[in-house]
């Protein structure tokens, strides 16, 4: 069996080697490059610009709480048992409403995250589309490879295409 696999992986190269000697155009794209562009960075600046006005009212709330925490902490001693209870219960609620924020706020974040990337990365598709036809690819790979020669990088022209 380990022999009649080698002998199709052979086959395999073989086959591959003699399409790609037959005169087509391969290319491959490298995504580390592409993850690590300014167009990448772009997408994750608009997410913290877009979050930042969250993230000020989120840590203006905290504030409040712990400002709050504070003052109970101090007037705790001269209230009566009552008032006692009454101050430690607001702020309990304001402390999980607080975690309910933060982890709403989280999970916006997550998935918009998610959006964007999933754009970036149908942008990056729709580059390498655009590539292959306009300079006549037959194959362009992307995200795997053992070695790529300089010849099939087109990881820059990508890169000139992405949105």
């Amino acid at each position: 069996m380990r022999v009649f696999t080698q002998i199709l992986f052979a086959i395999y190269l073989l086959s591959f080697t003699l399409i790609t000697c037959a005169g087509n155009k391969v290319g491959y794209v490298q995504m580390k490059v592409i993850m690590q562009s300014q167009q990448s960075l772009d997408v994750g600046k608009k997410l913290m610009a877009e979050f930042k006005p969250r993230n000020a009212e989120l840590e203006k709330f905290a504030k409040q709480v712990q400002d709050k925490q504070t003052t109970f902490e101090k007037d705790a001693p001269n209230l009566s048992q009552k008032d006692y209870a009454i101050k430690l219960k607001e702020v309990e609620y304001l402390k999980i409403d607080l975690d309910r924020k933060r982890n709403r706020q989280h999970e916006d974040f997550v998935i918009r995250k998610q959006e964007e990337l999933n754009n970036f990365e149908n942008s990056i598709n729709a580059a390498v589309t655009t590539l292959g036809q306009n300079e006549g690819y037959d194959l362009i790979l992307f995200n795997t490879g053992g070695y790529i020669g300089p010849k099939v990088d087109v990881t820059d022209k990508v890169l000139k295409l992405i949105k």
